[in-house]
């Protein structure tokens, strides 16, 4: 009989997930959560195993973050992978509800990324901040000469904080610790980001 890990191998590798989400602004194709879902739902049933999903919200360095949690279970034995996603703190057109839904489905996309292993590289994710609040935002909402101005990162400490991430316990932790020090573009910020969900679904394999 086959054992979990050998049905998920076979959902993993016969998977696909299209890109049924398109972004009119950016002009990409894209994949939610929901695609995910239901392209590997039949894969599931044909196999015995259930998905189950849960989210928690947990706060570091000051940030509050979305802490999703997927689980394929045979009823026997279970398999998991987690995704975060940060919360903005506002969201024009959006209620709190919603800036924490959105949150919430980008982190479990993350986590289902991790358990299914769908690679999300060629995404244009990095043009959606998924709760990181703009450079724009920052600025209104940041007054005048409130504080010196954190010094911009350049390679080396990219380099330094991804090394940070990746080695500490707590990515999260790592991350905001990181952030708090130097100021990061948008896209060495998606960087450091993928590095915590990475680290994470790594850290989440090894238990």
């Amino acid at each position: 009989m086959n054992t979990i890990i050998q049905k998920l191998s076979d959902v993993q590798a016969r998977l696909k997930a299209p890109k049924g989400q398109f972004n009119s602004f950016g002009k990409y194709k894209y994949r939610s959560c929901e695609d995910i879902v239901e392209a590997v739902k039949p894969l599931l049933i044909e196999h015995g195993l259930a998905l189950v999903m849960s989210d928690s919200i947990v706060e570091t360095g000051g940030r509050v973050y979305v802490h999703a949690n997927a689980i394929v279970s045979d009823g026997d034995k279970e398999v998991s992978a987690s995704g975060f996603a940060r919360e903005e703190e506002n969201k024009k057109g959006m209620d709190g509800s919603q800036v924490t839904g959105a949150a919430s489905s980008y982190a479990r996309k993350y986590a289902l990324n991790g358990l299914f292993c769908i690679d999300d590289g060629k995404d244009s994710d990095s043009t959606n901040t998924h709760g990181r609040a703009t450079a724009s935002t920052q600025k209104k909402q940041a007054p005048p000469q409130s504080k010196p101005s954190k010094p911009k990162a350049d390679e080396k400490v990219m380099d330094q904080a991804i090394a940070f991430i990746q080695n500490s316990k707590n990515p999260q932790q790592a991350y905001a610790m990181s952030c708090e020090k130097y100021s990061f573009t948008p896209k060495q910020d998606d960087e450091l980001l993928e590095t915590v969900n990475q680290s994470v679904v790594a850290s989440s394999k090894k238990k």
